[in-house]
């Protein structure tokens, strides 16, 4: 940890922020602590009355209009100026003839669907002002009727020795409140708990809109029904789950939806000095504090700039060194490197540019190395069909059908050779598409028998293919039978006459397995990591032309088993014979 770079910036700049914040709590304690906590006291204060009072204009008002009196009023009871706009800076009303600017940012936004909790105003758990009732405000012959209950059964608790008195809800619902909880249900105290017609009605509206969320959200109704329950300071939903996300928002979304039309939109509200648009400070510093603390942040920022100085040394010069090993290397040098120091993140850069630097060097060996092989794979063929063509020419040799078919196996030798080179830009690529459907491989592996029967027979090799009792698989028949195909000659091919070639298929959990087994000259250990690279050979000084072959056919298998979502794997023996194994999921490649 303690050559970690990362470590030693937080280290630095934690240092400088500790001595700032000290510096800052000195100078504060010395000269402005008392102060600035009076003035911020009494400026928070004035800012939770206003933004309270307007609160309440806008829970009881579907409008702003006639707003402009309560602005008046609380700016001249507090000293400020008082600006009300919309959010888009259109003023409302103000308590200053000319707002002129605004600041860039409200003080607080005034919405009672929204209340800010940071004043200390109350609201509701959903963060809905309490006056803000809407549809919920009761009828003045609902009112009266409550009323005369509320004081009937108030009188039944006092007779009954009991302390009670009666509360009403901003939605002018009445109910008795009482010591002794036995002498309110004795007195029918129980019935004002029960919403009246006005707010039943409100209630299933409220109801409804909770419904059509939770059926928005993919929730079966049934299984999401909100119990609705009604206390004195407005209607309170709870789901049946209070865990459940989103029945929570459902609700509140829902109580936004019906309240909405009944409160005033939400508004910004600007408090500001008086004559000024900068929030109210509440202190001024003096001139002796103000040099203070310009000398105080004087030092800061040269410890600052020192600090980091010396940190950015230690950064600079290892970038600088990888900048020219990258500058190196774009000019040619493919193995430049750079010298490691250190274990932080610089070296762990400066080791992964190298190992960088490293891998394209291979590359542009093996780059070379294949530009090499195949030039010198095209050129056999080439040179075959030039020449004959040439001595044709120059009438050495007849063009008879013997040579036409000598030329067309070079030129479909060729063409092969380009096919597999084809294939293999593809995958390299990222081009190379499988299309997989349902097929039988226990048919597929009929014709792919078929196909070889010739072939073998010619080079005195027995062809074995062993069915499976699932044949059901999903794969592109075209490139599956290619890369089977390519195994299968490639054993045909390395197996002495009076051997043999088997091909089986079978399942491992949910893989299909399918093998090509011979019994050849196999392959030798240090070999083995070796066969599916492009062009290689065991043996450098053969080519070819012998066998046919464009060393391409096992690099492509791996291919196409990537594209499948499988691999292919290869196991020999030397003077035993050698077993290539295609393996990949039998319901086809993922996604």
């Amino acid at each position: 940890m303690r050559r970690s770079l990362l470590v030693r910036l937080i280290a630095v700049s934690a240092l400088v922020a500790v001595c700032a914040i000290a510096a800052t709590a000195w100078l504060a304690a010395r000269t402005t602590t008392g102060a600035i906590r009076q003035e911020q006291g009494q400026v928070f204060a004035d800012d939770g009355t206003i933004y309270q009072g307007l609160l309440g204009y806008a829970a009881t008002h579907p409008n702003w209009d006639g707003v402009g009196k309560v602005v008046t009023t609380y700016a001249e009871s507090t000293g400020r100026r008082v600006v009300l706009a919309t959010p888009q800076g259109k003023v409302i009303a103000s308590s200053d003839p000319d707002p002129g600017r605004l600041p860039p940012q409200p003080s607080v936004v005034v919405d009672p669907l929204s209340v800010d909790p940071g004043l200390g105003v109350q609201s509701t758990p959903d963060r809905i002002d309490p006056e803000a009732v809407g549809p919920y405000a009761l009828p003045q012959d609902e009112k009266a009727r409550l009323t005369g209950v509320a004081q009937r059964v108030l009188r039944c608790v006092q007779e009954r020795g009991s302390v009670g008195s009666i509360e009403v809800s901003p939605g002018g619902h009445p109910r008795v409140v009482a010591d002794d909880p036995y002498a309110l249900t004795r007195c029918n105290g129980t019935s004002l708990e029960q919403p009246t017609d006005t707010e039943q009605a409100a209630l299933d509206k409220l109801q409804d809109l909770v419904n059509a969320c939770l059926g928005r959200s993919a929730q079966s109704a049934p299984a999401a029904q909100l119990s609705l329950s009604w206390t004195f300071i407005g209607p309170e939903t709870g789901a049946t789950d209070a865990t459940d996300t989103t029945a929570q928002n459902c609700v509140t979304s829902a109580r936004h939806e019906q309240l909405a039309s009944y409160v005033a939109p939400p508004a910004w509200l600007y408090i500001t000095e008086k004559g000024s648009d900068q929030p109210p400070s509440g202190f001024t510093l003096s001139s002796d504090n103000q040099v203070r603390l310009a000398e105080v942040a004087g030092a800061i920022l040269v410890l600052t700039v020192v600090a980091t100085g010396l940190a950015s040394i230690r950064l600079i010069r290892p970038l600088h060194a990888l900048t020219g090993a990258a500058q190196r290397m774009e000019a040619g040098e493919a193995g430049a490197r750079v010298k490691v120091k250190g274990k932080d993140e610089i070296a762990r850069l400066a080791r992964a540019f190298n190992d960088m630097s490293e891998a394209r060097e291979k590359l542009e060996i093996a780059r070379k190395a294949m530009v090499s092989d195949i030039a010198h794979e095209l050129r056999t063929p080439l040179s075959n069909i030039r020449g004959w063509l040439e001595a044709t020419q120059d009438g050495v040799s007849r063009l008879d059908d013997e040579l036409v078919v000598s030329l067309l196996e070079e030129a479909l030798h060729l063409q092969h050779i380009v096919d597999d080179l084809q294939d293999l830009a593809l995958a390299d690529a990222g081009a190379l598409r499988v299309h997989p459907e349902p097929i039988d491989a226990n048919s597929l592996l009929t014709q792919l028998a078929a196909a070889h029967a010739a072939r073998a027979d010619a080079a005195g090799v027995q062809l074995v293919v062993r069915s499976m009792a699932d044949p059901a698989v999903t794969a592109d028949p075209v490139r599956l039978r290619q890369a089977i195909d390519n195994l299968v000659s490639n054993a045909v091919r390395h197996t002495p006459r009076g051997g043999s070639v088997t091909v089986s298929a079978t399942r491992a959990d949910s893989d299909v397995v399918f093998s090509v087994a011979d019994t050849g000259v196999g392959i030798a250990a240090d070999d083995l990591p070796h066969v599916f690279d492009r062009f290689w050979r065991a043996n450098k000084a053969r080519t070819r032309g012998a066998s046919g072959g464009s060393g391409l056919g096992l690099a492509i298998v791996r291919n196409l088993a990537a594209a499948h979502g499988g691999t292919v794997s290869v196991r020999s023996t030397l003077g035993e014979g050698s077993t290539f194994t295609l393996r990949f999921p039998a319901a086809g490649p993922p996604e």
